[in-house]
């Protein structure tokens, strides 16, 4: 591991320009999965650690939403973020954005899951069937729309494989973060919602009692691990610094060190193992997944001509193809 950090740190120490940014202070952004206080809880004690590190003040960054912190590192207000794989995805796409690092659980786990949720004592609702009836009247909590877990998944999986619209289905339908949606089920604002197991373990942790009035109706297939995501422009020396404690912290140093790091990253979020070198090559699945939903909805469509749909189908279809070649060429990819 000491040599993958070192070859990590070559890469990004080039040399910088004599009129490159100087960095006073790094601005930390933060999803939006729950409220803004219980997010700094959790992760204050690592970016305490960050900023020792780096050696300048380290800000955690709040938004309402996924796009706040998108848009706040595409004017160059976050510095490095924590994203979901479809956040990261956007922003990398639209914000400059390039994915670093990926975090880990403490047993190994290689990802987490998309799941809807419902009251503990519906008995109509227990499963696909009964969600996707449309003649009852339901209302749903669906994710942010920058959600991988909370949106993008389910709106694959559950709906445009069965070729339903939530909005066109349903009496009503919110957005909100992972433990809006739980609560609401919970305390029987909304028929269900969509949420991930990572806010199951969190509820679990801080709000049993409200963990015991949800069930678990769908499970999505794993979703990678969460990205950290550096905006690009970032200065080389400071990219070295922010890459070198990530994929250090709870590897290298003195035993209390290593100790002390990996009791932050366990109480961090719903619980971290150490993180994991990553790239952008990581939101490949997730691409690929878009695309699959979109092409789903273009050919389940009544809205398009037998020509629009061939032409739109052949440039997804073109799309797909590009990023398997890339997937292809990225050795145990």
């Amino acid at each position: 591991m000491k040599r993958l950090i070192l070859a990590g740190l070559a890469a990004f120490t080039l040399a910088t320009s004599a009129h490159a940014e100087e960095i006073k202070e790094l601005h930390f952004g933060l999803i939006a999965t729950e409220s803004s206080s219980g997010l700094a809880k959790t992760f204050q004690p690592m970016i305490d650690d960050l900023q020792k590190a780096i050696g300048i003040p380290v800000k955690a960054y709040f938004a309402q939403d996924y796009a706040g912190v998108i848009e706040g590192m595409r004017f160059n207000k976050v510095d490095i973020a924590w994203f979901g794989n479809k956040s990261a995805m956007e922003a990398v796409d639209r914000a400059g954005g390039e994915v670093f690092a990926q975090t880990s659980k403490p047993d190994g786990t290689k990802g987490y899951y998309s799941l809807l949720v419902t009251n503990k004592d519906r008995s109509d609702i227990n499963g696909l069937k009964d969600v996707l009836d449309c003649s009852k009247g339901w209302n749903f909590a669906n994710g942010d729309v920058n959600s991988t877990s909370g949106y993008l998944v389910p709106g694959y999986y559950v709906f445009a494989l069965h070729n339903v619209t939530p909005t066109e289905c349903y009496k009503r339908v919110i957005n909100g973060n992972h433990e809006s949606n739980a609560l609401a089920v919970a305390n029987g604002q909304v028929d269900f919602a969509t949420t991930n197991n990572e806010m199951m373990e969190r509820l679990a942790q801080n709000r049993p009692q409200d963990l015991a009035k949800i069930k678990e109706i769908w499970r999505s297939p794993l979703i990678p691990n969460d990205p950290m995501v550096w905006r690009t422009n970032l200065p080389a020396d400071m990219k070295a610094k922010i890459y070198a404690f990530f994929i250090g912290y709870g590897r290298l140093g003195s035993t209390e060190e290593v100790q002390h790091a990996r009791d932050v990253l366990a109480h961090t979020s719903d619980g971290w193992g150490v993180f994991e070198p990553s790239s952008n090559a990581q939101l490949y699945p997730i691409r690929q997944l878009e695309l699959f939903k979109d092409k789903t909805q273009i050919q389940n469509s009544d809205k398009l001509s037998a020509d629009e749909k061939k032409a739109k189908i052949e440039k997804i279809d073109a799309e797909l193809a590009q990023i398997d070649k890339l997937q292809n060429s990225i050795p145990n990819m």
